[in-house]
């Protein structure tokens, strides 16, 4: 079995100075809820064997909060092409990916990343907000094999419904 989790970057900050959509870095609470999501993913699992973000500042940062909160750690890879990307991007990214990595995590955006759980899981996502995690278990040996309409969604965690990082 293979699991993807699919990870959408923190909430951005629109007010600041950026040249671009791609360098629109997090704001305040996108950097709150990542670091929650980063220490929710250490005490629920499983966590990544490898990373593959989009090359957005946002997205970048979002991997720099969750996996310093988490104390979690595995090689990340960065790539444009999880930048507007679709679902078909993600699953030949996923068919890439070596077979040692049991545990592969994607980040990056919307609406990509919930058309990409829906095509996986044929469960349907009518909200995944900024920082938000899903889980996919796919019952594959290889990342070859990876397709759509072949996975279970087991989790979506929504950053909001942690109550126990609210304060921090």
């Amino acid at each position: 079995m293979k699991t993807v989790l699919l990870f959408r970057h923190g909430k951005s900050d629109w007010d600041a100075d950026y040249g671009s959509d791609h360098s629109r870095p997090l704001a305040k609470r996108g950097r709150k809820a990542a670091r929650a999501m980063g220490q929710w993913l250490a005490q629920k699992g499983p966590l990544p064997d490898s990373i593959v973000s989009s090359t957005a500042k946002r997205a970048k940062q979002t991997l720099k909060r969750a996996q310093k909160a988490g104390a979690w750690n595995a090689p990340a890879r960065f790539t444009r092409d999880l930048y507007d990307a679709y679902p078909s991007d993600l699953l030949a990214i996923m068919r890439r990916e070596p077979d040692t990595t049991n545990v592969l995590m994607l980040i990056g955006h919307e609406p990509t990343w919930s058309e990409t759980i829906e095509e996986l899981s044929n469960e349907d996502v009518y909200h995944f907000p900024t920082a938000a995690m899903a889980r996919i278990d796919l019952p594959i040996d290889s990342w070859r094999e990876a397709a759509f309409g072949r996975g279970t969604l087991v989790w979506l965690q929504k950053p909001k419904t942690l109550v126990q990082w609210k304060l921090r």
